[in-house]
């Protein structure tokens, strides 16, 4: 059975009052997703070849990998200049699940366009959905519940964790939920392929191998960040941040306003320009995917403050086919970042 649970819209895209921030990828209807195919090696595999589709590119290089000889992976969304949010889907990227026999989405209503083009299809495919393996939604559900029972109490702790309460999609920035994801994925390649169950073992094995030294520079990362704070122009990074133990020093109301696609007061701009200059901040994290005044005011008054600023991308630059070294080079900005300023 297709597993789908999808809840509300992140915000990624609207903050401005004195300004406007919009993903530079966001693309109208003449922008290309960019799908990629990689093919199988049916001679080398030992069991059936599977049609396997992912919806964005932040997985799909993973799923590539975890496949190995016996996947034809499409990834759909699969340019950086597209923003997956506002994505209306061609006929073209419909007809692209129509056959798959697993699909990998987000979830969390990130790529909701793919859940809704899986849900009309009959057979429905097997579906791996990021979210739902992880559980955020459940835990984001349990905390709604226990908000209810305590409102201000509860209300205000909901703020706290999820800006406005609602669930953060970038789970492809933790280190657990990638392992996890990746560990689903290879138990359903092996159901749906049992001939090849054994050769899809090794693939998560040599994939394990590969994900090490991001495993060992997050692990490296934790004893500069101990004591030490983060500002983010949006909440791309926060689950990397929360697993080597920075502060995240943004000021609620621009953070609240980041998450909620609501235009931020003056004061909270203000207050975050103030956090950069007082030295409440020890790193800006600056989303480059991203354009507008607001983020590059920000960025201005980290540099005039001597705040290092370390670049992030919501998806993995054009170009770049390795989820490790897409992170390892933004994780050694960081630590570049956290030493230069000790």
């Amino acid at each position: 059975m297709p597993r789908l649970a999808l809840s509300r819209r992140p915000a990624l895209t609207a903050l401005a009052a004195t300004a406007t921030l919009t993903l530079a990828a966001c693309g109208g209807p003449s922008a290309g997703a960019g799908t990629t195919t990689s093919a199988a090696d049916a001679e080398s595999c030992p069991g059936e070849v599977l049609d396997v589709v992912v919806s964005v590119s932040q997985w799909g290089s993973i799923v590539e990998q975890l496949g190995g000889d016996c996947t034809n992976v499409t990834t759909v969304l699969a340019s950086s200049a597209v923003d997956p949010h506002d994505y209306e889907p061609t006929t073209a990227d419909i007809a692209a699940f129509t056959d798959a026999e697993l699909v990998v989405l987000n979830g969390a209503d990130y790529d909701h366009w793919a859940a809704d083009a899986v849900a009309t299809l009959d057979p429905a495919p097997t579906v791996v959905d990021a979210a739902e393996v992880v559980g955020i939604e459940e835990e984001h559900a349990e905390e709604e519940e226990h908000a209810e029972e305590e409102p201000s109490k509860g209300e205000e702790h909901a703020e706290e964790e999820h800006g406005h309460g609602g669930v953060n999609p970038h789970l492809w920035y933790s280190p657990e939920y990638v392992q996890a994801v990746a560990a689903a994925v290879t138990e359903q390649l092996g159901e749906l392929s049992p001939d090849a169950a054994d050769h899809f073992a090794e693939q998560a094995q040599a994939w394990e191998s590969d994900l090490q030294p991001y495993l060992d520079e997050l692990a490296a990362l934790q004893s500069s960040a101990a004591g030490r704070s983060y500002a983010a122009t949006e909440s791309v990074f926060q689950y990397t941040a929360e697993a080597i133990g920075l502060t995240d020093a943004t000021p609620e109301g621009y953070r609240d306003a980041a998450s909620n696609e609501t235009d931020p007061a003056p004061g909270d701009v203000a207050a975050f320009e103030a956090a950069l200059a007082d030295g409440s901040v020890d790193v800006l994290v600056y989303n480059s995917q991203t354009e507008g005044s607001l983020p590059e005011q920000l960025r201005a008054a980290a540099e005039t403050a001597g705040v290092p600023v370390v670049e992030v991308t919501e998806s993995a630059p054009d170009g770049e086919s390795s989820f490790v070294s897409w992170q390892l080079d933004q994780l050694q900005q960081l630590s570049n970042a956290l030493g230069g300023g000790q």
